[in-house]
């Protein structure tokens, strides 16, 4: 993936981010940090190596990561976000102050090896789907504060995004149509009620929920913990009553594991979602180098 193609930060511009890499670094260095007058007047080259091999992300956040504590620093990046890398490749280069370098290298290293362990989780998962025109999704499983960025080193995965947040499409579960007594009450009363127009889904167990949910006018059906045999019998059943209605309906399908991702794509689903890259990934091995002191 070349720079140009690095995907959008999405509703994160980089000027919002401000607040949340002044957060971050003030949390490492607290009341400044002890280290520092080794370092006075001195300034430094450094570089970032990748140290196994993986699909690189946060790139982006380098640069205005270590301008807020040296505004004149330098950073070329090598590799774009969203691209794969090989153990040992150099990734960027900075050249700043070296107090400045110091200060910033494990915040903005901590951040580039979660997402990237995203990404390369998620691109695994993608590689497992190619070819069968099944998409991989995320979903609301993130960590508290960092949710637009790991959705945004998802899409660096080849992963797409679903809801960003419960503003973003209304999905009717378990307990909304235990409450309101089925889905068409649901489904009717979010029709009715929601302030503006927006996607309905309803998560469906039996392929009974699944026809009601069609029925009822959704938009999309979330088929969660069915096997691959059930679904391949259900969704020929679902695309009619589509048919009959005269709208499409997006299908998907929850609680797979990655082994039977094909499996599961062979059925006629339109999608496969997961929280598994954001919540099982482990972090990929990134390290930062200091070249000679240069003044």
């Amino acid at each position: 993936m070349s720079a140009a193609s690095t995907p959008p930060l999405g509703g994160l511009s980089l000027l919002g981010l401000e607040p949340m890499l002044r957060a971050w670094l003030a949390e490492d260095l607290g009341r400044g940090d002890l280290s520092a007058p080794a370092l006075a007047g001195r300034s430094a080259r450094a570089c970032w190596q990748a140290k196994q091999a993986g699909v690189f992300c946060g790139g982006v956040l380098v640069e205005p990561l270590f301008r807020l504590l040296d505004p004149a620093v330098v950073v070329q990046l090598r590799v774009a976000d969203g691209e794969r890398v090989e153990s040992g490749q150099r990734l960027l280069e900075l050249e700043g102050t070296a107090a400045a370098l110091v200060a910033g290298e494990r915040t903005a290293l901590n951040l580039a090896m979660r997402l990237s362990g995203i990404a390369t989780a998620t691109a695994a998962l993608v590689a497992e789907l190619a070819g069968s025109g099944v998409a991989l999704a995320d979903t609301r499983k993130t960590t508290p504060g960092l949710r637009l960025l790991e959705k945004y080193a998802v899409r660096c995965g080849g992963g797409r995004n679903h809801r960003l947040g419960l503003d973003d499409a209304a999905m009717l579960k378990e307990n909304h149509l235990a409450w309101a007594g089925g889905v068409g009450p649901a489904a009717a009363a979010v029709r009715a009620q929601a302030p503006w127009p927006c996607r309905l889904i309803v998560e469906a167990e039996t392929g009974g929920e699944a026809e009601a949910a069609v029925r009822a006018g959704a938009d999309g059906v979330l088929l969660d913990e069915f096997s691959p045999e059930d679904l391949a019998a259900l969704v020929p059943r679902l695309r009619a009553l589509a048919s009959e209605r005269g709208a499409p309906v997006m299908l998907e399908a929850s609680g797979v594991r990655p082994e039977a991702l094909r499996r599961y794509a062979a059925t006629g689903i339109d999608l496969i979602s997961t929280s598994a890259p954001v919540t099982r990934s482990a972090w990929l091995d990134l390290s930062m180098r200091f070249d000679p002191v240069l003044a």
